[in-house]
C-alpha cells in the first residue's frame, strides 16, 4: 500500500485539492458540541482536513504513509504533528485523545486488518472521547469492480483494495463503540483521468 500511495502523491500531488472534506466540517462541529480539543487524524494524507481541524482551533496529529504527502502537509501547516508510517502500526506515541477523525482510510484494509485498526484507535482514544470514521458505501460505482479479495472487498484498481461498507456491515464493524450518529453522503471529486465523479459514502459517530 506503501507504494501505491507514494507513487501517487509524486504524480497528483495535492489530489483532492485544498478545500477540506464535507465530512471534516461535520466532524468539527460534532466534536465542538463534544468539547474535543485533541484530535488524532490516521491518514492524513497531505493535511487538508487535519489543517482544517487545526484552523478550527483543535490540537491535532495526523499519521500518513507517505513521505511525499508528509512533506507537501508540512510545506501547508506548521500547526500539525505528524507522524510517518502505517496507521497499522500505532501507536507512534503515548499520547490519548479526545477525539479521531478518519477519512476514507478504513475501507481500504481486509478484515482483519480493519479490526486491528479500530483496536489500535480505540486504545488512543479517551474513555468518553467521539470518533468520526468516513468509508465507502456499497453504492459506489466501483463496487464490485476488478478482483474480489473477500466479501464486499475488490481490487478496484491495481495495488489499492477496498471494502464496500453496507450499513449493517458498518454498524456491526463498530460494534465496540456507542453509536451516536451514521449517514450517508455523496461527495463529488474532479482529478486526474478519473475525471469530475460522486464518491457515495457513509459517516459514522461513536463515542468509547
Amino acid at each position: 500500500m506503501n507504494t501505491f500511495w507514494e507513487e501517487r502523491f509524486r504524480e497528483e500531488g495535492r489530489i483532492w485539492g485544498d478545500n477540506p472534506s464535507p465530512t471534516a466540517l461535520l466532524a468539527i462541529a460534532l466534536f465542538k458540541k463534544a468539547e474535543v480539543r485533541e484530535v488524532l487524524v490516521p491518514g492524513s494524507g497531505y493535511g487538508r482536513n487535519a489543517g482544517a481541524f487545526a484552523r478550527a482551533g483543535f490540537a491535532v496529529t495526523g499519521i500518513e504513509i507517505s513521505e511525499t504527502a508528509i512533506a507537501m502537509a508540512r510545506r501547508g501547516s506548521s500547526d500539525v504533528r505528524y507522524h510517518q508510517g502505517s496507521v497499522l502500526d500505532m501507536p507512534f506515541d503515548d499520547s490519548v485523545y479526545d477525539g479521531i477523525y478518519c477519512f476514507s482510510v478504513l475501507h481500504l484494509f481486509r478484515k482483519n486488518e480493519r479490526a486491528a485498526f479500530l483496536g489500535r484507535c480505540r486504545d488512543q482514544l479517551k474513555d468518553g472521547g467521539v470518533i468520526f470514521f468516513v468509508v465507502f458505501s456499497d453504492k459506489e460505482p466501483s463496487y464490485g469492480t476488478g478482483r474480489m479479495v473477500e466479501e464486499n472487498t475488490f481490487e478496484s484498481k491495481p495495488g489499492r483494495e477496498v471494502h464496500y461498507y453496507s450499513e449493517e456491515d458498518l454498524v456491526s464493524e463498530f460494534r465496540g463503540f456507542a453509536i451516536i450518529t451514521t449517514g450517508m453522503v455523496e461527495e463529488p471529486e474532479d482529478h486526474g483521468n478519473e475525471g469530475r465523479h460522486v464518491h457515495q459514502l457513509w459517516y459514522i459517530c461513536a463515542r468509547r
